[in-house]
């Protein structure tokens, strides 16, 4: 099985401030792998080097079958892989719809298009022309995901994407994970929630000074909670 997304023996800094160090990390097609870890390790950072937003100093990074030399923020859209980023980054002066439709600016062609994502998120639609920053945060990481969506993307990486939201908002958003994943798109999550990477992820990837050190099965038993949560213990 070819990966989506293959990092090898990466080093990512920012400026002089050495974040990733050898880092190993590959998701293939259909997968729902899960990147764990207490704060400060650097889970942020992959998905800011893939991006480019982190300078890249040794390894390699491939996208699809494609080796990204200098990593650039478009690049990863182009290859089928888009971010929902911590913090979501809803543009403030666009309503929910022209959000969206942003997300299609990559020109990609697959399932996803605005009535879709209205279908799996009936509340965008009634504030379909609303400003995307006078939402809710639950209602602005929906947002968000359909956004990335809007791209008909192979992968999604999702960065922190339940962080302080409602326990009823983090259940909705992991139907809609599982409902995406279901459909054929590979999932990233990047999270501190151990019983919603129990209930999204199949594989799991924990790190710890900047590199993957162990990993794993997810599995939702209390001995497999136990696991998880012993990785992002703070």
């Amino acid at each position: 099985m070819s990966a989506l997304l293959n990092l090898k023996n990466v080093h990512a800094y920012y400026g002089a401030a050495h974040i990733l160090h050898g880092l190993n990390l590959h998701v293939n097609a259909g997968e729902r792998v899960a990147l764990i870890g207490r704060n400060g390790v650097g889970k942020t950072t992959v998905v800011n080097t893939i991006l480019g937003l982190a300078s890249l100093k040794a390894g390699h990074i491939h996208l699809d079958k494609h080796e990204i030399i200098k990593p650039r923020p478009y690049m990863a859209a182009q290859h089928g892989i888009v971010v929902v980023p911590q913090g979501r980054c809803i543009i403030a002066n666009l309503t929910v719809e022209e959000n969206l439709l942003l997300g299609a600016a990559v020109g990609r062609k697959g399932p996803w298009s605005v009535p879709e994502i209205y279908k799996l998120f009936p509340i965008l639609q009634e504030r379909a022309h609303t400003p995307g920053t006078a939402l809710s945060g639950g209602q602005q990481q929906m947002l968000a995901v359909g956004r990335a969506l809007m791209a008909n993307p192979s992968l999604i990486l999702l960065d922190e994407p339940t962080e302080g939201l409602a326990p009823v908002i983090v259940d909705q958003l992991a139907d809609i994970f599982n409902r995406v994943a279901d459909e054929g798109t590979a999932l990233l999550l990047i999270e501190q929630n151990m019983s919603l990477v129990a209930r999204v992820a199949h594989r799991y990837l924990a790190m710890a000074k900047g590199s993957v050190v162990a990993q794993g099965v997810v599995s939702n038993s209390p001995e497999g909670l136990k696991d998880l949560e012993s990785h992002v213990m703070v």
